[in-house]
């Protein structure tokens, strides 16, 4: 049976996986390809790619209510995704864009295998923040895959 679990960080000691061969400027050309990354680099566990689709002062919402703030922050609460080496799969549903500012709300759902070796299965409704950068690329200010909970 599974069981929800809370998301325990990574070793930081791990070392971090390389860049895929698809390089981070075709990762952030848009909202929708930002989430596709996020999807890739919690898959793949390459570090790299996940820490580029953040602004350095963004948040990410670890639990419902509950933010993880600068890159240090969100560094280890994407551990715990990582570490669980599961599969992510999303379903951006709409992305509302004002000048330089994106809303994407899509649907989620992890699985993969927690620290007492009991699988973990994770699923709910993201409502993310992201703002255009000067160079046209995208970055997560707010990533929140607990959308409204």
């Amino acid at each position: 049976m599974a069981t929800t679990q809370q998301i325990q960080p990574l070793d930081q000691t791990q070392p971090t996986q390389p860049l895929q061969p698809r390089g981070l400027a075709a990762s952030r050309g848009t909202p929708r390809q930002v989430l596709d990354s996020i999807v890739e680099g919690i898959n793949t566990g390459n570090f790299d790619l996940l820490m580029a689709l953040y602004e350095p002062e963004a948040a990410f919402a670890t639990q419902p209510g509950s933010l993880a703030h600068r890159l240090p922050g969100i560094r280890e609460a994407l551990g715990g995704f990582v570490a669980m080496k599961g599969t992510l799969d999303l379903e951006v549903t709409r992305v509302l864009e004002a000048g330089d500012l994106a809303l994407v709300i899509g649907v989620w759902s992890f699985t993969g295998t927690g620290p007492d070796g009991e699988p973990v299965q994770l699923a709910a409704r993201n409502a993310d923040v992201l703002r255009r950068q000067a160079d046209g690329s995208w970055r997560f200010v707010i990533d929140n895959p607990w959308g409204t909970d």
